[in-house]
């Protein structure tokens, strides 16, 4: 006769210390998130949540808002930094919010559903200032806090393919703060070919990467500007780096010669921005 297995077993897949109702919540958050991956799932919410990422987002008249979570604590701050969602808020409480999020998730009593931004082609930026283009990041922390960076030195936009590549919510939006409401998001079918319109538009491409055989700082860089990144661990692909007009390295001088790709996003734009401001 089967028995049922001890109460404190361990669910397959479970963090350490993490209890079962947790690692069932993040099981079910990762199938939604395959899920939206989906064709068929693509008109699906975008989920928006913290402080920073909601109120940008309530702020933002091109943002289509469904649905708005509230704690009491958050609707009294809202109406005192005088934001009014368009959207009538419901008013919970944290553990209806928290429920919805994977257990690590930071809501800060703010919980938003809303349309995804439209995403312009390549042709509709301008040609001007300076542009990220992102080959294969698929870490969400990582591109949202490269679209921070980006809001920060007024990037134009933000490229990248619609394959391997996260989307534009939950943890990315969260770790953006607020940056997806300001800088353009693009999605590409092909980044080789979307970079050949870049310089066509003349755009000046510089890849980044540790053996890159020249410091940024040492370029004389123009506008308009893209600056390619790669994953970490595999950094540019051979034809991404192929379509390069440079490709050059972050000179530095400790032990560890490379940086996070957040980091060295970061770095770039600042060099870049200094290097191409009128003078």
């Amino acid at each position: 006769m089967p028995t049922k297995p001890p109460r404190n077993r361990p669910h397959p897949g479970a963090k350490p210390g993490a209890t079962r109702e947790q690692t069932e919540r993040r099981e079910r958050f990762e199938r939604a998130r395959r899920d939206s991956l989906r064709p068929d799932a693509a008109d699906g919410p975008t989920v928006l949540y913290g402080w920073h990422t909601v109120a940008a987002a309530l702020q933002n008249p091109a943002r289509r808002l469904r649905k708005l979570l509230v704690t009491e604590n958050a609707a009294h701050r809202l109406t005192e930094d005088g934001i009014t969602p368009a959207i009538k808020p419901e008013i919970v409480r944290p553990s209806a919010i928290a429920e919805r999020l994977l257990p690590d998730a930071v809501h800060q009593g703010l919980y938003l559903e809303a349309d995804a931004l439209p995403s312009p082609a390549i042709e509709h930026l301008a040609a001007s200032g300076v542009v990220l283009v992102l080959d294969q990041i698929t870490d969400p922390h990582n591109v949202g806090a490269i679209f921070r960076s980006a809001a920060a030195f007024n990037a134009a936009a933000i490229v990248t393919t619609q394959r391997h590549s996260p989307d534009a919510t939950g943890a990315l939006a969260k770790a953006a703060s607020g940056a997806l409401e300001h800088v353009p998001f693009v999605n590409v079918q092909n980044l080789a070919r979307a970079m050949e319109e870049l310089r066509q538009r003349g755009f000046m491409l510089v890849g980044l990467d540790s053996d890159g055989n020249k410091d940024i700082a040492d370029l004389t860089l123009r506008a308009p500007l893209a600056l390619v990144l790669g994953a970490e661990g595999k950094g540019l692909r051979q034809l991404t780096r192929e379509t390069c007009d440079h490709v050059a390295r972050i000179e530095v001088p400790g032990a560890i010669t490379s940086l996070n790709v957040s980091n060295a996003a970061a770095v770039c734009l600042y060099i870049a921005t200094r290097a191409i401001a009128p003078r």
